[in-house]
């Protein structure tokens, strides 16, 4: 036994290298048999120890490096982060210069959009104002041609016209025309042109004077001229002529032509004009050319009136063409005022306003003209 002791003692273990935390049952029966001995009791502790610590301190060495390698990954991140964050920056720049150009040109469109319908509408209202003006003088042109032919015409040597050679009358019936002539012509200026000899017949004048009231509101109308009937203008002219003079008897349909009327969507037309194809009813007709639609009486109707798109149309008596026509003619001549188409002094178009009232009293009492 000494002598294996002295064996054991002469070969130390091997410091370098590495033993595992759980030996084996192999490694277990060395230091058992080791033990045995009285000698070797120190020797296995301290080995023990020894792998201790290089655990420690390569667990330690192991630490670190991963802590230094997650510093690396976060720095690397951070600073993806920034650059990412200032792409989004310079992104949302980029939109927010893109909506403001957006936002600009849309508003240049709009308003340059807006500058040419209205200069449209300024063109279209002049040239609708020139196209009226030059119709009316074509047609007082036409007239004035048409009366000076039929002048000429009927006047030959072997029969002379009166009219143009006043001097061939007898003196009763020169006094008589005189005093009753009634020139049908457009304009009074024709005859003079035919013959400069035409003794001009005395014209008589009528007085009026304006009404205070009346014409004080027709002028706060006019600082602000609208459609609504709540201005005392309306409210008056609505009460006194317009509602007397579209009362029928027919009530409903009454109704219905005063909305038309105030919408500008009603259509009158003559009844010989328009006809339909056989075995094709275009629209319902009430009435008849032997009965008014309106009044409900036998009437000679030539013209009948729509109502807007409906396609009905109805026949109408000529004096309630009249009183229509009357009403229509009003209507038409506030609107022109309205849009700034009549350029006038304001007791000019207080004047007129107050000759179409007269036409629709008139109208509404029964009197029309004979070619209605």
């Amino acid at each position: 036994s000494q002598v294996s002791f002295e064996e054991e003692s002469q070969n130390p273990p091997a410091v370098g290298h590495w033993k595992p935390l759980m030996p084996s049952k192999g490694d277990k029966e060395e230091p058992e048999s080791g033990c045995q001995d009285a000698g070797g009791v120190h020797e296995p502790q301290s080995t023990e120890q020894l792998n201790v610590s290089r655990l420690r301190s390569s667990s330690v060495e192991i630490r670190e490096k991963g802590s230094e390698f997650l510093r690396d990954e976060l720095h690397k991140a951070q600073k993806e982060l920034k650059l990412k964050d200032k792409e989004c920056e310079r992104l949302s720049k980029v939109r927010e210069q893109l909506e403001q150009e957006l936002e600009e040109l849309t508003a240049s469109l709009f308003e340059e959009a807006h500058k040419m319908v209205r200069e449209a509408n300024t063109k279209q209202a002049a040239a609708e104002k020139q196209l009226r003006e030059a119709r009316g003088k074509i047609d007082m042109l036409q007239a004035e041609v048409t009366a000076l032919k039929t002048l000429v015409i009927t006047s030959t040597p072997s029969s002379p016209n009166r009219e143009l050679h006043p001097q061939l009358q007898s003196p009763s019936k020169a006094g008589f025309r005189k005093g009753h002539g009634r020139n049908k012509s457009t304009s009074s200026a024709m005859v003079s042109a035919a013959s400069q000899n035409v003794a001009p017949e005395p014209v008589s004048r009528e007085c009026r004077e304006v009404d205070s009231m009346l014409f004080a509101e027709f002028q706060a109308w006019k600082e602000s001229p609208t459609l609504d009937k709540s201005c005392s203008f309306l409210d008056r002219i609505y009460r006194e002529d317009v509602g007397p003079c579209l009362d029928f008897t027919k009530q409903e349909l009454s109704e219905l032509v005063r909305v038309a009327v105030e919408q500008n969507t009603l259509t009158i037309e003559p009844v010989a004009s328009q006809t339909v194809p056989v075995g094709k009813v275009a629209a319902e007709e009430c009435g008849g050319p032997k009965k008014c639609a309106l009044s409900g009486l036998p009437r000679t109707c030539k013209h009948r009136i729509m109502l807007g798109d409906s396609g009905n149309y109805y026949y109408i008596s000529p004096s309630c063409r009249a009183r229509i026509t009357a009403v229509c003619n009003f209507f038409t001549y506030i609107r022109y005022i309205q849009q700034g188409l009549v350029r006038q002094d304001v007791e000019l178009m207080y004047w007129e306003v107050m000759r179409l009232r007269r036409e629709m009293s008139l109208a509404k009492l029964g009197f029309y003209p004979s070619e209605m």
